[in-house]
């Protein structure tokens, strides 16, 4: 009987939380938590666009700096 009852407990409770879960009040919240979700991702990605511009920058100089230093030891060994 006891494991009859919790059966019956457990599939009402099964049934209100799909009521509630497709409620226009849920739906509305999944909504609002989707869209700080897809915000979130913009910023990041923005934020990783942004780490690669720098790095490229930071690349391209310290190549630069390379190349230099490389012909001014040139000079040097022919001087």
């Amino acid at each position: 009987m006891k494991g009859a009852g919790l059966f019956a407990l457990g599939t009402l409770f099964g049934l209100e939380g799909i009521r509630l879960l497709s409620s226009k009040d849920a739906k509305r919240v999944y909504v609002h938590c989707t869209a700080g979700i897809l915000r979130a991702k913009d910023s990041v990605l923005d934020q990783i666009s942004t780490l690669q511009e720098n790095c490229t920058d930071i690349y391209e100089e310290a190549k630069a700096v390379n190349k230099e230093r490389a012909s001014k030891e040139t000079e040097e060994e022919t001087s």
